[in-house]
């Protein structure tokens, strides 16, 4: 009996580390950023935060490379929540994913849905309270894609409201979920936890914020605009689908307005970055390298508010191995880490509202 219980227990071992060098390898064919920046994490987070963004990515796969109707796209955004509280049948909802993805869904994409029952295994493998995070991020996150599925439009949301709490649901529960692991595993991070979280949720909308600004004429072209009506109204311009937005001054004033609201969220991630402890510089990569290139990407917004393409605004290899290099050099240091943050968010309005610095 105790040999037959033994020989179980190594071979669960065996097929979490298979399934866990599986996400290993999917994470850099989805993502080549979090591919180079998770790894700056502290040991205990790597497997956790690999397994939370993979499944994120499925989520962001049913919302962007899926030809479902809205309806169906609702059932399997729910359907992901019920997975990962056991009341789906993994196999059949990895099936029923992918045959409504696009035939031109990323391959590595398609390979993610279809090894979704692999992710979702090492999920339950995680530490016990790593578990409650990720299992609630991604919950969340898939309740209220579910939810916004049914208000996408191409006339955009209605206000800034809506606009934030869309954000909320695609980054700003991440940005709870880091939190809530690095509080369990970093000395002194808690010093002040409701204020950290709120930090952390708006740092993922500011994040968020920025794509949505970069991406609205890729998300046109699918028919969807996540920008807020209301700001673009008072800026003088109709978000209507066959107006020409790229020639109307007032969408420029607009998209003006979207940086400011972009850069309000990016003052709580610099808050934030800089209550991370020093002798945390894995943390710090981390977090500074998606707030720099994100400060960064604003500023060409900023600096060019009729471009017609993500791609006029993205930021160029060279500049991201700049940011990288300086984040690192400033990871263990505050006043060179003021400086960074300071120096990739230069020319950009100042927030209306600042947040505390730690003393």
């Amino acid at each position: 009996m105790h040999s037959t219980s033994a020989t179980s227990d190594r071979y669960r071992a065996y097929r979490w580390a298979v399934n866990r060098a599986y996400q290993e390898a999917a994470l850099p064919g989805v993502s080549r950023t979090f591919a180079l920046t998770i790894p700056q994490l502290p040991e205990v987070l790597r497997d956790t935060v690999t397994n939370a963004y993979l499944l994120c990515r499925v989520a962001d796969t049913i919302e962007d490379h899926s030809a479902a109707d809205v309806e169906a796209k609702h059932d399997l955004m729910i359907g992901l929540k019920e997975a990962l509280h056991g009341a789906r049948d993994l196999g059949r909802l990895a099936r029923e994913i992918e045959a409504v993805l696009d035939w031109d869904t990323p391959p590595a994409e398609r390979d993610l849905v279809v090894s979704l029952p692999r992710v979702i295994a090492v999920t339950g493998g995680l530490p016990e309270a790593h578990q409650g995070p990720v299992i609630r991020c991604v919950s969340v996150m898939g309740e209220g894609m579910a939810r916004f599925q049914r208000l996408r439009s191409p006339v955009g949301l209605a206000d800034r409201a809506q606009f934030e709490e869309y954000c909320y649901y695609v980054a700003g529960v991440v940005g709870e979920m880091l939190t809530d692991l690095f509080i369990l595993e970093v000395d002194g991070f808690d010093s002040n936890r409701d204020e950290m979280m709120d930090l952390g949720r708006r740092f993922g909308l500011g994040l968020q914020a920025t794509n949505v600004i970069k991406d609205v004429w890729a998300d046109r072209q699918r028919g969807v605009c996540w920008l807020p009506r209301e700001v673009f109204t008072e800026s003088g311009c109709s978000l209507g689908p066959d107006a020409d937005w790229s020639e109307d001054p007032g969408f420029h004033r607009g998209i003006g307005r979207m940086v400011e609201i972009g850069v309000e969220h990016m003052e709580a991630a610099r808050a934030y970055i800089l209550r991370i402890p020093p002798t945390q510089p894995g943390i710090r990569r981390f977090c500074a390298w998606a707030a720099t290139m994100s400060l960064a990407t604003l500023r060409q917004i900023r600096r060019h508010p009729g471009f017609k393409s993500g791609d006029e605004v993205k930021i160029s290899r060279r500049q991201v191995r700049r940011l990288a290099g300086l984040t690192n050099y400033a990871a263990e240091r505050d006043w060179a880490m003021r400086t960074v943050l300071a120096w990739s968010g230069r020319g950009l309005p100042r927030p209306l509202v600042r947040s505390r610095e730690p003393a």
